[in-house]
């Protein structure tokens, strides 16, 4: 599946891409698509049917990435609900499981918002269901370690203090307790295995290799924050965004620097099709990239399409409208 870039749409502005000119019509006719999304700019006169095609009251049902948890429950359900008039809900859990759970028909999806591009491509095709056949970027967050400022390895982990180590020597140490999350289930297990290995050769520190060796440290994503703000850990891997909105101070893993890539699609089959369309279009909306901005995330500027346009919902093709 091929990546096409997108054009980044906001109620009141066109990014531009490699110095494409978006024309004063197509200008006009995004913003008019938007309005119905919730944008406060003033109305440009969509037609009833494009409106009621991206304005969907009703449930939605959305399985996201467990990083994602606080901002979807507090912040994005709440707000897509008081505009669209719709009733969002959504369960959180590592990408990968939630693919486990779309093949199996587990539960019911109506859209899907991955940490990885890898967990949609695990949904393409006739062998995996054909569940996705397209899918387009959010945005990132870089891959951290979180600490315990209350543990008895704080003051080590503790940038610029007088006590402190690079982060590969603190977690080596005796005793040191360090959780992660299964890479069989989630993405940021995965990453975070790659994030060690890096570090093994790049920071000289073999003794790294000790730390993914057993699983005992292992923990799905979505109760990882719980365990280390009970004390149960010294530390862990999170994604910069759901640290900041746990209250859990970091360190970067430099000289390691990888991140998550947030991804979201209309899950085939969607039993809320329309309400569906009307949740990813809130995403792509000035007040949707907002709530992903303020939540810590870097924006993707212009979103990348992965797919063919002719696969996206005709009445989200304005905002993942593809650069000629």
């Amino acid at each position: 599946m091929s990546a096409v870039p997108l054009l980044a749409v906001s109620a009141t502005s066109v990014e531009t891409v490699a110095g494409t000119v978006v024309t004063a019509a197509l200008t006009a006719a995004l913003t008019a698509a938007l309005t119905a999304c919730g944008s406060t700019a003033p109305a440009s006169g969509p037609s009833p049917a494009t409106s009621a095609s991206r304005r969907a009251a009703g449930p939605v049902d959305v399985l996201y990435a467990a990083s994602l948890e606080h901002l979807m429950a507090t912040t994005i359900g709440p707000a897509f609900d008081a505009a669209d008039g719709a009733s969002f809900t959504g369960f959180a859990g590592g990408s990968d499981a939630l693919v486990n759970e779309i093949k199996g028909k587990v539960r019911q999806a109506d859209v899907f918002v991955s940490a990885s591009p890898t967990a949609d491509a695990a949904l393409e095709g006739s062998a995996n269901g054909g569940w996705v056949s397209w899918y387009a970027s959010l945005a990132s967050a870089p891959l951290v370690l979180g600490y315990n400022p209350h543990g008895r390895f704080a003051a080590q982990i503790e940038p610029g203090g007088p006590r402190s180590m690079p982060w590969y020597d603190v977690v080596t140490q005796p005793g040191f307790l360090l959780g992660r999350t299964d890479p069989e289930l989630d993405p940021k297990g995965k990453l975070t295995l790659q994030a060690i290995r890096q570090a093994e050769t790049a920071a000289r520190a073999p003794s790294l290799a000790g730390v993914i060796t057993s699983t005992a440290n292992v923990f799905p994503e979505e109760s990882l924050v719980g365990e280390l703000q009970s004390g149960q850990l010294d530390a862990g891997f999170f994604y910069a965004n759901e640290a900041e909105a746990a209250g859990i101070p970091t360190v970067s893993l430099d000289p390691v620097h990888l991140s998550a890539s947030y991804t979201v699609t209309v899950v085939a089959r969607a039993p809320h099709q329309g309400a569906a369309v009307a949740f990813v279009a809130f995403l792509y909306s000035g007040a949707g990239r907002r709530a992903l901005a303020g939540a810590g995330l870097t924006l993707t500027a212009p979103p990348v399409l992965n797919g063919p346009v002719s696969a996206v919902p005709p009445a989200l093709r304005a905002d993942l409208r593809a650069v000629p």
